[in-house]
């Protein structure tokens, strides 16, 4: 049986710019269509592409609670989860798509 992995991400343009919560099953590839604007939608109008946060998860169900759950909280408490592993928020993108 094929093994699954999803995962919840933060993109940010800047600090104190725009955040987009998504969810997917290959966060390269997915992040990589953000910042190719090959993704049309929410992230493609404002520019949003700097990978910033995310979480793996086993379960799509799961990963789809939590992306629904990240979508509800204030903008504070997102940029504190960011912030707690990424202070600088800086872009994570080269780093998973090296590994």
């Amino acid at each position: 049986m094929r093994e699954h992995h999803y995962y919840v991400y933060i993109l940010a343009i800047r600090i104190g710019g725009t955040l987009y919560v998504g969810v997917t099953n290959d966060l390269i590839r997915r992040v990589h269509e953000h910042k190719t604007k090959t993704a049309d939608g929410f992230t493609k109008k404002h520019d949003v592409e700097r990978l910033v946060y995310f979480e793996f998860y086993d379960h799509v169900g799961h990963a789809i609670h939590r992306e629904k759950r990240l979508k509800t909280w204030p903008r504070a408490w997102k940029i504190a989860l960011i912030e707690k592993d990424n202070p600088n928020r800086d872009d994570l993108y080269p780093v998973i798509a090296a590994l």
